[in-house]
């Protein structure tokens, strides 16, 4: 009975080896939408140099599932938040089915996979600041 629990063990490896070498060969014809030269750069800036073009191509398909699903996520947040207007502007809503996404929504979304995003508050250095120069009294 052990020899057989062995036996299954080693020949799931070997599928698990195979479908491991398989899918990183698929990578090689696969064009990610993030570019392999924005991955290099920052993994370079972390610290990570690899000259291995899949497993670059490997990181750059993990950022792009974790962005879509970081969009997905918000987008519910934003379709539950504007399913909770007001009784009386819903007759406006329904002529104008646009959803906006907002910074509150993507929060929401990042903060469920652990990334917490702040505001920054806004200064301005003089009460013009942010105006059109051409209507700035000085």
């Amino acid at each position: 009975m052990n020899q057989s629990q062995g036996q299954q063990t080693s020949e799931g490896r070997h599928e698990d080896d195979d479908a491991l070498t398989d899918f990183l060969a698929s990578l090689m014809d696969y064009t990610p939408t993030i570019p392999d030269e924005l991955v290099e750069h920052y993994l370079g800036k972390s610290g990570f140099q690899c000259p291995d073009v899949r497993l670059i191509r490997l990181v750059a398909v993990a950022t792009q599932k974790f962005i879509a699903d970081v969009a997905t996520d918000a987008l519910q947040h934003c379709k539950a938040r504007q399913s909770a207007v007001v009784k009386d502007k819903r007759d406006k809503q329904q002529k104008d089915k646009r959803l906006i996404l907002t910074m509150d929504d993507l929060s929401k979304s990042l903060r469920e996979y652990g990334v917490n995003v702040k505001h920054q508050e806004y200064f301005a250095d003089s009460p013009s600041a942010g105006l059109d120069p051409a209507s700035r009294e000085e």
